[in-house]
């Protein structure tokens, strides 16, 4: 009896689609909790001071990679100030 496997793109059993593995969910707990003891915020205060670079890396892990809106720009940019236009 050849074929009798699981036809393409159909699942049999295992975890559904998108669910998290028990054993990663388990440890991203376990990381929150030692966070919390270690005072979080203060922490995080404490890396920024002494170790820049892994707060920076940190930022960029945790920050959003794409930022959409409107910031008003109405032109060009030329280089000079719009106060020192105004002067000429």
């Amino acid at each position: 009896m050849a074929g009798g496997g699981a036809k393409k793109g159909e699942r049999r059993g295992g975890r559904q689609k998108g669910t998290q593995n028990k054993f990663s969910a388990e440890i991203k707990k376990a990381i929150e909790l030692a966070f919390v003891k270690a005072g979080a915020e203060k922490y995080l205060h404490t890396i920024s001071q002494n170790d820049p670079k892994t707060f920076c890396m940190l930022l960029a892990k945790v920050l959003p990679t794409q930022v959409e809106g409107d910031v008003g720009f109405s032109g060009w940019y030329s280089g000079v100030p719009r106060a020192a236009k105004k002067k000429r």
